[in-house]
């Protein structure tokens, strides 16, 4: 039954890439059972034109293991000079009601989440994004150390106009 869920979910993925004309970079990476907290996921980009503007997307895929409304994580730009950009973000991930946002169908959704909206990567080199949860309970100080219901986490650029 995973199985045939896996082969669906790709097919699609598949089907989707192939007419996506503003995509400039799609990764995933899977998590194993559970993201852990000092579990860090990370993606090179590739080279892009420093006079082109770009918008960019945090992807997360989760299923009805998730426990949370919500998704607390933080990001790292570091860029090729060194300098690293530091922001923590939250998302919404279920309505009030419960009933799961994002895209998919079953129990698998995946949420096309902003990120940064009309960027430009002037430096020469390689940026790196390194993504990783930032989740607590409510009155809890200590962190969700296992977050258990997310499937892969990933990171997308998109021109910000049609090229």
């Amino acid at each position: 039954m995973i199985k045939s869920k896996l082969v669906i979910v790709v097919l699609l993925s598949l089907s989707i890439i192939s007419c996506d004309d503003k995509q400039v970079f799609d990764q995933y990476q899977a998590v194993s059972e559970a993201w852990e907290i000092d579990e860090k996921v990370s993606f090179a980009l590739p080279e892009l034109d420093s006079l082109q503007t770009y918008n960019l997307f945090v992807n997360i895929r989760n299923n009805n293991e998730y426990r949370f409304s919500n998704l607390f994580l933080i990001s790292e730009m570091k860029f090729p000079n060194g300098k690293v950009l530091t922001d923590t973000l939250e998302y919404e991930m279920a309505k009030p009601s419960g009933e799961w946002l994002g895209s998919g169908f079953s129990d698998l959704k995946e949420n096309k989440l902003w990120y940064k909206e009309n960027i430009r990567f002037v430096e020469e080199g390689v940026y790196t994004i390194t993504l990783q949860h930032a989740m607590r309970k409510n009155g809890d100080t200590n962190g969700v150390t296992s977050l258990e219901g997310v499937t892969d986490v990933g990171f997308r650029i998109e021109h910000a106009q049609n090229p």
